[in-house]
């Protein structure tokens, strides 16, 4: 299989061809073998070696033999050791798979390797110590968004049509706005988050993939959704296969769009034209569209993200051997210094405040069937915007210089709706532009059939990155 023709393949095309029996799956493995290396070579989304054999799967799933990857946020597969991007940690190796590993592995997914991530996945940017910068295929100056940056950056470059990618504010919508992919954000619930953590980072991180198509997100999401045992939260079951919702009209929806942030940052302005030109091309299609956007008291989304990021410190807190603090970079020292001090009484405050933000946006999806936001606040941020490494840096400073980036996707992790970016829109200088979309809580049907028709209406197939492996 040439390098050019697998590139530009999605996973259901690569699947389409191994069923027809026009190309072998070791044919397709040795060509993302082969697109691994160059693509790596140039973006740096590597966390380990390419795993040699791939990890075992079924041959008989509806993804068999299509190349996948996996991200350092923690453990996930039996046998792989993680790091969650820190120097501190020396690689601790699970001894069994996550749920959503063990249906990676049934789904057929040939995982080829582990992909890099921020120093506990509290950034907007994948630039950490122990790794280095992961670049953006489409800048290599620039970042390509975090947390699920090695994803982002291997998947936009061609190396394999879809990657494994995690959310606790944003980190599977930015990168997936950086680079110029699909990033699906599911319902709390959807996914499972088994067998080791019930109710991952109180409730506001999630798990699933970043893709080129949407059509993949929704073939994927297929093979993976739905509870696992024991699981604390449950999404209402999908009334068919989500990839039966491609192609589907949705009917005319209330489609409300705002690109006001309610942390009161300011917007790059292609940036905004970008979600307000998604607005109008959905109007065009029949729906109603006003401007609109939800109530959201931004000291409530706040409270509840500190204590996100006490929850991912405590993980490390708890763990048998507590990390060397000299080899953790100075942001992960404040967050472990807040997780020491906070008390029971600042948990309650947030499960409040997390109530407080739900109620009030899902009182909105009440009265809209969609909210269209942009994904980020900036265009793709050079490297070294966001420093992680800056003793200066307090949790609230921190949390506040990603606000003034991506101010428009945490607020949908307190408050568990389906979110998507799409890449719809192109800067002046040729800078993928996501644009969000947000569905009331156990809709993905309604994203799916949405995306499929913004998908057709504003294609972005043929956008290709100037790094894409084989590229001629």
């Amino acid at each position: 299989m040439k390098l050019h023709e697998y590139a530009r393949y999605d996973a259901v095309g690569i699947r389409n061809l191994i069923k027809a029996g026009e190309v072998t799956a070791d044919e397709v493995e040795a060509a993302a073998r082969q697109a691994l290396a160059e693509a790596n070579a140039q973006v740096n989304g590597l966390a380990l070696p390419v795993f040699e054999p791939a990890l075992h799967h079924a041959g008989d799933g509806p993804f068999a033999g299509v190349p996948f990857l996996i991200k350092d946020h923690g453990p996930v597969a039996e046998g792989v050791p993680f790091f969650i991007g820190s120097r501190s940690l020396p690689g601790i190796v699970p001894q069994h798979d996550t749920d959503l590993m063990t249906r990676f592995r049934a789904a057929g997914l040939a995982t080829l390797g582990l992909t890099t991530a921020p120093e506990l996945c509290v950034s907007f940017s994948t630039e950490p110590a122990r790794y280095g910068p992961t670049r953006n295929p489409w800048d290599l100056d620039r970042g390509v968004g975090g947390s699920s940056g090695g994803a982002a950056a291997l998947v936009a470059a061609g190396a394999v049509p879809v990657a494994h990618a995690s959310d606790g504010a944003g980190s599977i919508r930015i990168p997936a706005s950086c680079c110029g992919l699909v990033g699906l954000k599911p319902s709390r619930g959807r996914v499972p988050c088994g067998p080791d953590t019930g109710e991952p980072m109180l409730g506001m991180a999630y798990e699933f993939a970043l893709t080129r198509t949407v059509r993949d997100a929704a073939h994927l999401l297929d093979a993976v959704q739905g509870p696992g045992v024991g699981d604390k939260y449950t999404a209402p079951p999908p009334r068919r296969p989500y990839a039966g919702e491609l192609g589907t009209d949705p009917g005319r929806l209330r489609v409300a769009v705002t690109t006001d942030t309610w942390s009161g940052t300011t917007v790059d302005g292609q940036v905004a034209a970008a979600a307000a030109r998604a607005g109008q091309v959905l109007e065009e299609m029949g729906h109603v569209v006003s401007a609109a956007g939800p109530h959201v008291d931004w000291d409530d989304v706040m409270r509840a993200w500190v204590a996100e990021g006490v929850a991912i410190s405590s993980m490390l807190l708890l763990a048998p051997r507590e990390p060397d603090p000299a080899l953790m970079e100075a942001v992960s020292r404040q967050f472990m210094k807040v997780a020491r001090e906070y008390s029971a009484l600042d948990l309650l405050a947030a499960f409040n405040a997390q109530n407080r933000v739900t109620r009030s946006v899902s009182a909105f999806l009440t009265e809209y069937d969609l909210l269209v936001t942009p994904a980020l606040g900036r265009l793709p941020a050079p490297h070294g915007t966001l420093r992680y490494d800056d003793p200066g840096h307090t949790v609230i400073s921190w949390l506040e210089s990603l606000t003034d980036y991506g101010p428009f996707t945490v607020v949908f992790n307190i408050t568990g709706q389906p979110a998507i970016s799409l890449p719809l829109g192109t800067s002046e200088d040729g800078l993928p532009i996501g644009v969000q979309i947000v569905a009331p809580y156990g809709r993905e049907d309604l994203l799916f059939q949405v995306a499929a028709q913004l998908e057709q209406a504003m294609p972005w197939k043929d956008r290709i990155p100037p790094v894409f492996a084989g590229r001629r």
